[in-house]
């Protein structure tokens, strides 16, 4: 009775704010028009390929930003996984996008990236005459969304990778195991958990890509993603019943990546289930 009472706010709260909302949704998705319940909403969608390429290029998106950040920020994080000299100024460093927010972070990347930045400016004054294009584009999407995922991704690894025990790695070296077995046979199972759920989080960040697609991508073009198809529904046709169809979507192909992700990460970890809380301290 206890245990009931002390669960009931959390239960409540998931209720208000996550269940009966998507409940909702989903409902009204259903419900065009406000007439019979229909699939009409997601047979248009799916039918119309100027709608349904979203799905592509959100995917496009998504999957290659997520497999870049997590490994580069595993990398950063093993690396530091026994402290380096200056380790605070480094991490304060690379985690401080966390604080800007997404609007500075792409006002910045557009000042620095720009076709008038500083990074523009600097290639013109070395010679050379047509500097690339890394703004309003797929290009600057991808910047944007590496630069405000990497220190949530980075900070979630190093916290899982400093909390395994030193002495299973060092035991590995004195029987005689080399850096990559080390860390292939005693330290990536212990790993793949931590990553898993890293990138299953970054990957539901970048699949729900917005505000980086309309700053400094194409929002009409190249960078359309599947949220910003939802946005134009709901506000610019005032057609909420075809925004939730394709929020709908959206959300069942975020499902199917995390189901994606968690089938790979077993898959890859081969022991690494039965050691999952093995060698945490």
């Amino acid at each position: 009775m206890r245990l009931a009472v002390l669960l009931l706010p959390s239960v409540a709260y998931l209720l208000v704010m996550f269940v009966f909302p998507f409940a909702y949704g989903v409902l009204l998705s259903l419900t065009p028009g406000a007439g019979a319940l229909s699939l009409a909403n997601y047979l248009a969608f799916f039918l119309d390929p100027w709608q349904a390429r979203t799905i592509w290029v959100t995917a496009s998106i998504a999957v290659p930003n997520t497999l870049v950040t997590v490994l580069l920020a595993l990398s950063v994080a093993y690396s530091m996984r026994h402290g380096i000299r200056g380790e605070r100024a480094i991490t304060a460093a690379l985690v401080l996008p966390i604080a800007l927010g997404t609007v500075l972070v792409a006002e910045g990347i557009n000042g620095f990236y720009g076709p008038k930045g500083w990074l523009n400016q600097a290639l013109v004054g070395l010679g050379v005459p047509e500097p690339p294009r890394l703004t309003h584009n797929y290009t600057g999407v991808m910047i944007a969304l590496f630069v405000q995922h990497f220190p949530f991704c980075f900070l979630m690894l190093l916290g899982y990778i400093s909390g395994i025990d030193p002495a299973l790695e060092a035991s590995a070296r004195v029987l005689g195991a080399g850096a990559w077995a080390v860390f292939r046979r005693v330290m990536w199972p212990l790993i793949a958990p931590g990553v898993a759920i890293a990138g299953a989080l970054v990957f539901v960040m970048n699949f729900g890509v917005f505000p980086s697609a309309v700053l400094v991508g194409q929002p009409a073009g190249a960078t359309r993603t599947i949220a910003i198809a939802a946005y134009q529904q709901a506000f610019e046709h005032s057609d909420m019943s075809m925004a939730s169809a394709i929020a709908v979507v959206m959300g069942g192909c975020q499902l199917a990546g995390l189901a994606l992700i968690l089938v790979l990460r077993r898959r890859m970890a081969g022991t690494g289930v039965a050691t999952m809380g093995a060698g945490k301290r």
